[in-house]
C-alpha cells in the first residue's frame, strides 16, 4: 500500500530532471539530482519508521491471517519495508537514466530483473527454509542488485548528474508542493485498489484476495509491455513541452494512448478468449472467482491505458493542483461504492465492474482538464484514441465470439486472433500517414533484403 510514496516521487523526479534536460539554456541537473536523492533518503526513514509502528500493529492486530503463519507474514512485512526503502533510494538513478532517455540499459536492467525472480522461483524448492520467508529474502536481493546496478551505470556513463552535498530550500519546496499533489493522486490510485483488497479480506477472506491476486498478476503481466512503452514516450512529452512544441507534443499525446490501446488489445485479446484454458494449464485448480476477476480487471487495464500520456501531459505542466485533486476524488469513489456493492450482493467481482465505472469517470475528468492545460484538440484525440479503439474492438470481440464457437484449439485460436487484431489495427486504427510511414518503412526492409541476398 505504501507503493503510492514510490509513484509519486518517481514521476516528480522524472518530470523535473526531463523538464530541466529538455529547456533550452543553462542547465541545473546536477542541482536537482541532488536534492531528489535527499528527499528521498528522508521518506525512505520515514517509510521504514511508519511501517515498524503502525504498519506492524496492522498486520498484527487487525488482518485476517492464520495464527500458524502470523510469524512469516511479520518477517515477510519486515523484508518489505527494506525492499521498498532501497526502492525508494533508487529512484533518481533510474529518474535520470529514462530522463536522458537511454532506454538500452533500463531494457536490459529489466530483463535481468525478470530473469533473477524467475531464479527465485526455482531456488523455492532447492531451498528448505519457510517458503514465503525465502521469497522475501530473495526479492529484496534482487531488488538491491537492480539499485547497485542503476547506480554503478549512472557514476560511469551519465553526466551531469553527480550526488552532492546540497541544499536549496526553494528548490526543495517547489519539489515538496509538486510532490505533495502529485502524492495525492498516487495515494487515490493505491487505494482504489488496496483499499478494495481490504474489504474482499474483511468480508470474505484471503482466499477471495488469493483469487484477485492471481488475476491482478496476469494484467500487470500484460500491462507491463504498455508501461515500458509509456516509459519511452514520457521524456519526449516533458521535453517538448519544456522547447514549448505545443503541437508535437499534442501527437505524443494521441499516438502514444492509441498505440498503448493497441499493443495492450494485441495481449489482452487471446487471453480473454481462453482464460479458462489458460488458468488452468497454469494452476491446476483454478480458485473460485478467478476466471471472472481476470475477465474484467483485463477490460479495466484496456480502458485505463488510453489515460497513461495524459497524466504525463499534466505533469509536464507543473501544473497539477486541480488534477490530482477532481481525478483523485474520483478514484476514491471506488471504496465506498464497493463496499456499498458488496453489502447489497456480496459477490466479489462485482468491485471489479465498480472499478470499471470509475475508470471511465477519471478519463472523461482527464480528458477536460489536460484539454485547458495544453489545448489538446478534443476532437481529434476522441477520433483517433476512442472512436478507432473502439472500432477495433468491437470487430475483434464479434471475431472472438464466432471462434468460440468453432472450437479450433488453444493455439489456433491465439493465432487467429492475434491476426485478426492486427489486421482491424492496419485497417481502421491507422491514418492515411501512419499507414504511408509503415509502407515506407516496408519498402526499405524489402530493398535491404533483398540488396543482401543479391551480393
Amino acid at each position: 500500500m505504501l507503493g503510492f510514496l514510490n509513484s509519486a516521487m518517481s514521476s516528480a523526479t522524472q518530470r523535473f530532471l526531463a523538464f530541466e534536460i529538455g529547456k533550452p539554456g543553462a542547465k541545473n541537473v546536477s542541482s536537482i539530482f541532488s536534492m531528489s536523492m535527499n528527499i528521498h533518503i528522508i521518506i525512505a526513514i520515514f517509510v521504514c519508521l511508519l511501517g515498524e509502528t503502525v504498519g506492524l500493529w496492522f498486520v498484527q492486530t487487525q488482518m485476517t491471517i492464520p495464527v500458524e503463519r502470523l510469524h512469516a507474514a511479520e518477517w515477510v512485512f519486515h523484508l518489505s519495508l527494506i525492499s521498498f526503502a532501497v526502492t525508494i533510494v533508487s529512484v533518481p538513478y533510474n529518474a535520470i537514466i529514462i530522463a536522458n532517455e537511454r532506454m538500452s540499459i533500463f531494457a536490459w536492467v529489466s530483463i535481468v530483473d525478470v530473469t533473477l525472480k524467475l531464479v527465485i522461483v526455482f531456488m523455492l524448492g532447492l531451498l528448505s527454509m519457510d517458503k514465503l520467508i525465502l521469497y522475501g529474502v530473495l526479492t529484496l536481493c534482487v531488488i538491491f542488485i537492480v539499485f547497485l546496478t542503476y547506480s554503478i551505470y549512472r557514476n560511469l556513463y551519465v553526466e551531469g548528474a553527480k550526488f552532492k552535498r546540497f541544499w536549496d530550500q526553494e528548490l526543495f519546496k517547489t519539489m515538496m508542493s509538486y510532490t505533495g499533489w502529485n502524492l495525492w493522486g498516487n495515494i487515490a490510485v493505491v487505494m482504489s485498489g488496496q483499499g478494495v483488497n481490504v474489504l474482499l479480506n474483511l468480508y470474505f477472506g484471503p482466499a477471495v484476495n488469493a483469487a484477485r491476486a492471481i488475476a491482478l498478476q496476469v494484467s500487470v503481466a500484460l500491462n507491463s509491455f504498455v508501461q515500458n512503452l509509456q516509459v519511452a514516450i514520457n521524456p519526449q512529452i516533458i521535453k517538448s513541452y519544456a522547447e514549448n512544441d505545443i503541437n508535437y507534443m499534442h501527437r505524443l499525446v494521441c499516438y502514444g494512448a492509441k498505440y498503448n490501446f493497441f499493443v495492450l488489445l494485441l495481449l489482452v485479446a487471446p487471453v480473454l478468449m481462453n482464460v479458462d484454458n489458460i488458468l488452468l494449464f497454469w494452476l491446476g485448480s483454478v480458485p473460485e472467482h478467478t476466471i471472472s476477476f481476470l475477465q474484467l480487471i483485463l477490460i479495466n487495464i484496456l480502458i485505463d491505458c488510453v489515460s497513461s500520456p495524459l497524466m504525463t501531459a499534466a505533469q509536464a505542466t507543473g501544473r497539477i493542483r486541480l488534477y490530482q485533486s477532481i481525478v483523485g476524488g474520483i478514484l476514491l469513489l471506488n471504496i465506498p461504492m464497493s463496499y456499498l456493492i458488496l453489502d447489497l450482493y456480496g459477490q466479489p467481482h462485482f468491485v471489479v465492474f465498480v472499478a470499471i465505472c470509475i475508470s471511465i469517470l477519471a478519463l472523461i475528468a482527464r480528458l477536460l482538464i489536460v484539454k485547458n492545460l495544453i489545448l489538446i484538440p478534443l476532437k481529434s484525440f476522441l477520433r483517433e484514441v476512442v472512436g478507432r479503439g473502439g472500432i477495433i474492438a468491437i470487430n475483434v470481440y464479434g471475431f472472438s465470439y464466432l471462434l468460440d464457437g468453432l472450437d479450433l484449439g488453444f493455439i489456433l485460436d491465439t493465432l487467429l486472433t492475434v491476426c485478426f487484431t492486427l489486421l482491424s489495427i492496419l485497417i481502421f486504427g491507422l491514418d492515411s500517414e501512419e499507414k504511408s510511414a509503415i509502407a515506407k518503412q516496408i519498402v526499405v526492409i524489402r530493398t535491404r533484403v533483398l540488396a543482401r541476398y543479391t551480393q
